[in-house]
């Protein structure tokens, strides 16, 4: 489209105003004459005469309003042969957004922070590991008490090597017990984090630098179960069980330890899965082999297994 001149413009106003223009005084502005705002004056050729402005405005607009006419069809016909595949894919999006992949502890940390901030009865959550970091504990110090404020109901459940913790049993003592429970358990696979049984957050990686966001109802009610099964073998964080001797003389603790030196795991395997450091998972199995009397760590696992004691363990359960 050929676009009115600065120069055009001011002898098109010319023109209006005298009602005609000489050819000659128009030839620095042939814009003029490629937009049709002037036509020869008929009585003499040496004129020419402007072209009513509405007229000139209409001659412009009118392919411009076609164009869009057609445009507008034309949307409309891709609109109606795509409406079919919305539902489609609208269906697909539902099915897709059940489980996001989250990278990088920001992106994880703003979707907990968004689920924990929309909980409004219980969260569940499954925290691995002996001590917490002091940091660690003083966000979640600050997004427990949000919640527990607002009447959500927290259960958490920790490793028995939390309560080596003085940061963690520091943490706990500042919840009322009437709206935060916390149980201790031998072993826990992975750190898991549930809310209002809609939405749950499990790590991919071992750095935990990649999480997912589970809202699938199905997958988030297997983990509640999962959760359950767990709470009810679990003790109360305030009971001393754990930690004390039974009749064979060997702490709660020594029996998870035993049962995994007999399915063969080592020393940092052992450690790594009850939440413990590698020295003091070393100082348990001494006392193993204390009690048992061992003198090497092949008889022990041998002596483990005739002693029996895994057996009332079973029975126990």
């Amino acid at each position: 489209m050929t676009e009115l001149c600065e120069v055009g413009g001011r002898l098109y106003a010319d023109a209006l105003r005298a009602g005609r223009i000489a050819r000659a005084d128009v030839e620095p502005a042939p814009c003029l004459m490629d937009l049709a705002l002037l036509h020869p004056d008929p009585d003499d050729p040496t004129w020419l005469r402007p072209v009513s402005p509405a007229v000139a405005l209409a001659q412009r607009l009118n392919p411009l309003e076609r164009e869009i006419t057609e445009r507008r069809r034309m949307s409309i016909e891709l609109a109606d042969a795509f409406e079919p595949f919305m539902a489609l894919s609208a269906q697909a999006t539902v099915t897709t957004h059940s489980i996001t992949v989250l990278e990088g502890f920001d992106r994880i940390n703003a979707a907990l922070d968004l689920a924990t901030a929309q909980c409004r009865s219980e969260m569940l959550t499954v925290q691995p590991g002996g001590r917490r970091l002091e940091h660690t504990l003083a966000q979640a110090l600050e997004r427990d008490q949000q919640m527990t404020d607002r009447g959500v109901r927290i259960r958490t459940l920790y490793q028995h090597t939390a309560r080596h913790s003085p940061e963690t049993l520091a943490y706990v003592a500042r919840f009322d017990t009437g709206k935060v429970e916390y149980r201790t358990i031998d072993e826990l696979v992975e750190r898991l984090i549930i809310c209002d049984e809609t939405v749950a957050f499990i790590p991919t990686r071992d750095d935990r630098q990649v999480a997912l966001e589970l809202r699938h109802p199905g997958l988030v009610r297997y983990l509640i179960k999962v959760f359950e099964f767990m709470w009810t073998r679990a003790v109360p964080l305030s009971a001393g069980a754990p930690y004390e001797p039974a009749p064979d003389g060997l702490t709660d603790i020594q029996h998870s330890i035993a049962k995994l030196l007999v399915e063969g795991h080592v020393d940092e395997a052992i450690a790594r899965r009850l939440g413990m450091n590698v020295r003091t998972c070393r100082a348990h199995i001494a006392k193993l082999a204390s009690v048992l009397g061992s003198g090497s760590r092949a008889q022990l696992g041998y002596l483990i297994a005739q002693s029996g004691i895994l057996d009332q363990e079973e029975t126990v359960k």
